[in-house]
């Protein structure tokens, strides 16, 4: 890991998807973000994660960190950049799915690897 793979603040990084419009999508008002999609093959991904997480169209909690952490679940793996965004392989797969510029609103550049886990939200 790289300086430039470290994220801007905390070392795991927390954002809540949610189903909206035929997709997953997630906010953050700290970032300017609200009901940003996931797109070109990041709902499948998110989908193989969730798993069992009842009633995850609702909201469920993702985290993710560019170090592995305690019960992460998938690692995705950087493949090639395409228009402004990237292209990340789950690494246990050959399924791939492309992160928005978005990202770059977490990390100063993409991340050779992306480690993620998903868990039911706690209310």
């Amino acid at each position: 890991m790289t300086y430039q793979d470290m994220p801007s603040s905390n070392s795991i990084l927390v954002i809540s998807p949610y189903w909206a419009h035929g997709t997953w999508v997630f906010d953050d008002p700290l970032k300017g973000l609200v009901q940003e999609p996931f797109v070109a093959g990041v709902p499948d991904m998110i989908n193989l994660i969730i798993g069992d997480i009842p009633d995850a169209r609702k909201g469920f909690t993702m985290y993710f960190s560019v170090s592995p952490f305690p019960g992460f679940q998938k690692k995705i793996d950087w493949v090639r950049e395409e228009s402004g965004g990237n292209w990340y392989r789950v690494d246990d797969s050959q399924m791939e799915g492309w992160l928005c510029p978005a990202m770059f609103k977490y990390f100063n550049r993409a991340p050779s690897s992306l480690y993620v886990m998903a868990e039911a939200r706690k209310e």
